[in-house]
């Protein structure tokens, strides 16, 4: 939901630092595996309970994350950097709840697992309908920037950001926002897989 309006702001300083690495030796898919590397540090920091650690490289990650993409802009996008990235995108954000699981599985393992579920519903029905959309190349002008098509809903990479901020910020609460959260996921999933069949029929 957020995404669309926020891509617009961040875009310039991520376009200027990517400008600084263009005549490196630095490549985009370099720059995905380093982020997703530092990303990964997440797990144990959460499940030690070093919420500030896990903060900040749930952080790097986002930024690494759109600098590969900056990068692979002034370059050429290619498949296989947006299939990687997109892959390890979502393995970063299951990593997150299962993190919080660890590190109090009485407190928070139900809940993880309600938000862990609802992931799987928002990402299945953006990817299968990405993957659909190429085939029928099917525009989408309001993220043309993505390497594939990228369907929006109530509950988008921003939104996801957010609520890991939150719970590394106030992780006592995280039970409360994965319940409410995970709902929210279900709700975009509906959509997602409501619009994604009506525009499909049409072809």
């Amino acid at each position: 939901m957020l995404d669309r309006h926020l891509h617009p702001r961040v875009k310039p300083w991520l376009n200027t630092l990517a400008e600084r690495l263009d005549n490196t030796g630095v490549t985009p898919d370099g720059i995905t595996l380093v982020g997703f590397a530092i990303g990964l540090l997440a797990l144990p920091f959460l499940a030690l309970g070093w919420y500030g650690a896990a903060l900040a490289v749930i952080i790097l990650n986002r930024l690494f994350d759109g600098l590969d993409g900056a990068l692979a802009r002034r370059r050429g996008l290619t498949d296989a950097g947006g299939f990687l990235d997109i892959a390890l995108d979502f393995l970063f954000y299951a990593l997150v709840p299962f993190g919080f699981i660890l590190a109090d599985p009485a407190h928070n393992a139900l809940a993880g697992s309600w938000l862990l579920f609802a992931f799987i519903g928002t990402g299945s029905g953006f990817l299968a309908f990405a993957a659909l959309a190429a085939k029928h190349q099917i525009d989408n002008p309001g993220y043309a920037h993505k390497s594939f098509y990228y369907l929006g809903g109530l509950t988008e990479g921003s939104e996801t950001i957010a609520l890991f901020v939150l719970s590394c910020l106030f992780p006592a609460w995280f039970p409360v926002m994965a319940w409410i959260f995970g709902g929210l996921c279900w709700l975009t999933t509906l959509t997602r897989v409501w619009s994604g069949y009506v525009t499909l029929k049409q072809f």
